[in-house]
């Protein structure tokens, strides 16, 4: 018999892994979003008190599935006459999946990848279906999303509830689109994708740089969203997140703190991710319909192909960037070229781009602005201004990882 702290550990590490993928399946078997997301937390209490009894069933997954199907009928049929007629319906669409015992990767597959179109639909606002994307595909809390859209947790609240009444009201079909459909419901759903992948690369806030189960998580997303759909820019956003996770070993150390680039032990970089990546890249470039993942993926391959950072090749860098302004004429975009500029041409040319930047007031708010000020005026010599823009930097960052890289590069111009 397992111990009561080994079941919990399990069950605290299967609600990490298995969480979406189970609510996905849950929500195809009952069809309401919240009835899914309360019979999933029914089901992971559920294996809290019977495991220590029974043992881990073989296929945890699947016991999973099955006994929040059962919990949200349950649930139906405490709802009165109509939860009577739902809960028939759940009752009798029963798939061999669903077995305690039996598993199908292919079905849950399937079931995210109807769940992210679900969010994704062209019904729901733009702003509604990433935030519902990344709360229900990725788990997201609604406090991390509101801080990701710069908005107070309550107001992104209201507007996921809005998005699944809108699914509701609307009947939004719970299906993979057809195949003539999803060449217009891509773009949607890379962006949600993209946003999933920066949360999992650099997280927003915490105790850690970035969060490696939401990256996988995107990671293993676009591969799919490539198997159904080999489009141009679906294969360049995959080469983008491998090119990035090629490197994720080497941006911290030990302790968790954020090694930059500068610093990093290239020998660490996953060289058959690199390989990888560069591959999709080159063959995304290649058909000629390219975007703006594609040419972020090819930035990459420029860094994840020099030796150093005084090796890597900054005029194309910086060719790269201007397509991409092109393309994608944001504010973070600029930033990125302004210190692509600044390695080019050296600290003050960079400097003058990203004072007018901030001077416009866009990135007010925005503390990787103030990080790159303060270290450009940092390396030109200015020790009063950049100790000003590492306190405002420290001010605005959320995340430890960094707040204590600032902090210790404050202190060396301090001390």
């Amino acid at each position: 018999m397992d111990s009561t702290k080994a079941i919990d550990e399990k069950v605290a590490e299967l609600y990490r892994s298995e969480s979406r993928r189970v609510l996905a399946t849950l929500i195809r078997l009952l069809g309401d979003f919240d009835l899914a997301e309360e019979s999933l937390q029914d089901a992971f209490q559920a294996a809290l008190e019977q495991w220590p009894r029974e043992g881990i069933p073989r296929n945890p997954r699947a016991w999973l599935v099955s006994a929040g199907r059962f919990k949200g009928i349950d649930a139906l049929r405490r709802r009165g006459r109509d939860g009577v007629v739902l809960a028939a319906a759940a009752r009798d669409y029963v798939e061999p999946s669903v077995d305690p015992e039996a598993s199908d990767d292919e079905t849950i597959q399937d079931d995210q990848l109807r769940l992210i179109f679900t969010c994704c639909h062209p019904l729901l606002p733009q702003d509604a279906r990433i935030a519902l994307a990344l709360r229900e595909v990725c788990g997201l809390t609604t406090e991390e999303i509101a801080r990701a859209f710069l908005v107070a947790p309550q107001a992104m609240k209201r507007r996921i509830s809005r998005a699944k009444e809108r699914i509701r009201a609307e009947r939004i079909p719970y299906e993979i689109p057809s195949r003539t459909e999803l060449g217009k419901r891509l773009e949607n759903v890379l962006q949600v994708v993209y946003l999933v992948y920066n949360e999992g690369y650099v997280a927003t806030a915490g105790e850690a740089l970035g969060r490696r189960d939401l990256a996988e998580e995107a990671l293993s997303l676009c591969r799919l969203l490539v198997d159904l759909l080999p489009e141009p820019e679906a294969i360049g956003l995959l080469a983008l997140i491998l090119l990035h996770e090629s490197r994720r070993t080497a941006r911290t150390d030990a302790q968790g703190d954020l090694v930059p680039l500068e610093q990093q032990d290239r020998s660490l970089w996953d060289r058959e991710r690199i390989r990888e990546g560069v591959g999709l890249m080159v063959r995304a470039l290649q058909s000629g319909r390219f975007g703006s993942y594609t040419l972020q993926a090819a930035i990459a391959a420029v860094h994840a192909a020099a030796a150093s950072v005084e090796a890597t090749d900054w005029v194309q860098i910086v060719r790269l960037y201007d397509m991409l302004l092109e393309r994608a004429p944001t504010p973070v975009v600029e930033l990125n070229r302004g210190i692509a500029v600044a390695m080019r041409d050296g600290p003050t040319a960079g400097l003058a781009l990203i004072d007018a930047l901030l001077d416009r007031g866009e990135l007010v708010d925005y503390h990787p602005a103030h990080a790159v000020r303060a270290d450009l005026n940092r390396r030109l010599g200015r020790t009063d201004e950049a100790a000003a823009s590492y306190r405002r930097a420290l001010t605005l960052a959320r995340q430890e990882p960094e707040r204590r890289f600032l902090k210790k590069r404050l202190a060396e111009i301090s001390g």
